[in-house]
This record gives C-alpha cells, structure tokens and sequence, in this order.
C-alpha cells in the first residue's frame, strides 16, 4: 500500500465511523483520487456508509415527466432543452396535456410528476409573456402552480424543478407539491465568467441558487440538490459544493437527496467540443459526495448517464437512481433512454443490492407532517407502503 493510500485509508475509515468528513480532508482525498488506490479505499468508504444507512436497497422513483415548457430566459452552454418561441421545437403544454400525461402515469402506476422547465421565460420572450396574460397568468411560476393542481387531482404526486422560484412562489406550490429541487450544479461564480459554462445563464448565479435552497428549508420543503461534474469546475469548487448542500441540510434538515450529475458534450451547444470526465472520476465524486453529505442525504445517480457506470455507481455509495419513466422520455437528456426498469433490477442483483420503488418523498420525511400541506400528506401516505416506500401497483418486470 502507497503512503498516500494509508493515509486515505485512516481518513476514509474515520469518515466512515462518524458519518463525517472534516473539508481539509475532503479536499486531500479529491486531490488523490486519480490514484487507483485511493479511488478503491474512497469506494470501499462510501459503500460502507450507505449500507449503515439503508442497509442494501437502492430506490427509484416511478414518475412521469412533464416539460411544462422549454423556452428558457438562460442560454447555458451545454444544454439542449432550451429553446427560443422561434424554434419549430419550442412547446408550452396546455393544462389539458398535462392532465393527460397526469392520468396516463396514474394509470401506469407511477406516483410522480416531475414538472421540468426553463427559468423565467416571460422576462426574456414578450410573446410568452401575453400568451400567459391571454390564459389569465401573470408568470410561469403562476401557471405552474395551477399545472401542479391539475396533476395532484388526477392522481399524482407533483416533484417541481423550476430554475429559481422567490420564496412566495414556493410557499403556493407548496399547496400542490409533495417535493421541489433544485440543482445547484455549483458554488463557482467563476462559472459565470466570459467564455464559462453559465456566462448567459443569469439564474445559475450562486448566490440565487442558495439563496432558494434556504428559503426551501425555512418553508419545510422536502427538497433535492446536486452537483454537475465537468462544466468547468475545479476539484476545491466540487468539495465546496459539497460543503455548500451539507451546510444547508445541518441548519434545515431539509434536503432528501443529491444527484450526481456527470457532465456531457452536446452537438449543437457551445459545449460541444468539450471532453466528459473520466469513468473513475465520475465514481469518485460519487463516493465523494456519500462521505461528505452523510447518511440523512440519499446519493442519486442518473442511470441513463451513465449506463456502464450501474455496478461502479453502487459499489460507490449510490443509494438512489432518481425517476424512471415507463411513459416519457428524459426531456433534458433526451438522447439517454430509461433503463428497463426489470434490467435495473436485474443490475441491482448482480450488486448485492435491492430495488425498492419510492414516492417523491423518502420515507424519513414521509414521517415529518410539517414538510407538508395536510392534503397532499395524505395523498402521500396513501401511496406509501408500511417503511414508507411506494405501495406497489405494478410489478417490475412489466415496466
């Protein structure tokens, strides 16, 4: 064993016992973790952690997702669900699409709707501005808000994830939502620099963004966070990042989970020449995240980015997939299918892990009354099984 591996191994094996880790060690390990021994001892750390936490299941969400519109005010550099009024491609649904999809998820036995959409786009577009006026809203965040009404009434359990909401907003979705996100991607304003990943991206300013993440947790909102990997950032950035949502959970309780985003290349964004991270540091950061954020937070990798990563994810402390549609696509990553969800299952075996189905919200939150408007508690609770996962409705093998 090299010096640096013993060391990371004293590290990893006191992070592990106090569910902790201090930055400055933090910051050691991800300057290391290009090293193969550390990488496997970082690894072995964090698949101890997460099976203290929630001993060998992995969950996954059933949802439906539902890109509410994709015109966007911010024009970052490596996204391609954007689009201007003038694109053929550009789409508001109506409230009657969105009930559609509502019941047609409800019908396959999903429990979310994950409402996606760009930020603000009334600011940017005039033409958007009036054909909200013309239905009677005054913003998108008001039009959402009666979209998320429309799809708890027809069975559903909304998840919104709307770019930056003020504290007002929030508290009317609140009546409708089981949970809301946001991705806070990351805490460099160097990013917002010229020629930088969010350059004309005005709402992936830092300080917005955590800003919202605290006014969730001062409202009670169950609420999702995460980092993007490889937009820019250096590694002291992506452990501060960390630090940032830790920080934020220790004063609100608040965030149930972080996704682990791996940035890649696009054709058609500015973007598109850059190169993705490699295998290994997607799985380091991964572990990375599990050491930092502790046992409350659950460790989300998308599987559909990251389709030969499945076994390495879970032997890094994954303890979540995120949704899983049997009915739409993934809107914002539209050329990564869904894994099957029987082949998901079938991968979680192989691992030594099981594949348990949850709701929007996990069950230690599901235990929280005040995180909830009444109706939308029992709504909740209605769907959720014994441990407070999902009551099951549909077998995995015929999703």
């Amino acid at each position: 064993m090299t010096p640096h591996a013993k060391q990371a191994s004293q590290i990893v094996d006191r992070a592990v016992d106090e569910a902790r880790i201090p930055r400055a060690q933090a910051e050691w390990l991800a300057a290391r973790m290009a090293e193969p021994e550390v990488l496997a001892i970082l690894q072995q750390g964090a698949h101890e952690s997460k099976t203290r936490a929630q001993d060998q299941k992995v969950s996954f969400s059933r949802n439906v997702f539902i890109p509410l519109t994709n015109l966007c005010r911010d024009r970052c550099a490596y996204c391609t669900f954007a689009k201007t009024p003038d694109s053929p491609e550009a789409k508001t649904c109506s409230l009657d699409e969105v009930a559609d999809l509502a019941k047609a998820g409800a019908k396959m036995g999903c429990s979310e709707a994950l409402f996606c959409l760009g930020d603000k786009p009334e600011i940017a577009y005039r033409s958007h501005k009036q054909w909200l006026s013309a239905a009677g809203f005054a913003s998108t965040a008001e039009y959402l808000v009666e979209a998320c009404r429309v799809s708890f009434e027809s069975g559903m359990l909304p998840h919104t994830n709307a770019g930056i909401l003020t504290a007002e907003e929030m508290t009317a979705l609140r009546r409708w939502n089981a949970s809301m996100g946001l991705m806070l991607e990351s805490t460099s304003p160097r990013l917002r620099g010229k020629g930088q990943a969010h350059q004309y991206a005005p709402d992936k300013d830092p300080k917005l963004r955590l800003r919202m993440h605290e006014e969730a947790g001062e409202l009670r909102i169950p609420f999702t966070s995460g980092m993007l990997i490889g937009i820019g950032e250096a590694d002291a950035e992506r452990v501060d990042t960390l630090f940032a949502i830790r920080d934020l959970h220790d004063r609100h309780q608040h965030i149930q989970e972080a996704i682990i985003q791996p940035f890649h290349p696009k054709p058609g964004t500015r973007m598109r020449w850059a190169s993705s991270l490699p295998d290994s540091a997607v799985v380091g950061w991964v572990a990375m995240a599990r050491l930092v954020l502790g046992r409350d937070i659950q460790i989300q990798a998308p599987p559909n980015l990251a389709p030969n990563l499945i076994g390495e994810l879970m032997r890094s402390g994954v303890s979540d997939w995120g949704g899983v549609s049997p009915i739409t696509v993934d809107y914002i990553n539209p050329e990564a299918p869904w894994p099957a969800l029987a082949e998901l299952r079938d991968r979680c075996q192989a691992a030594g892990q099981a594949l348990v189905e949850r709701l929007p919200v996990y069950p230690r939150h599901l235990s929280k009354p005040d995180f909830f408007d009444p109706a939308v508690l029992a709504a909740t609770r209605a769907m959720a099984n014994d441990e407070g996962y999902a009551r099951s409705r549909l077998r995995l093998e015929a999703a």
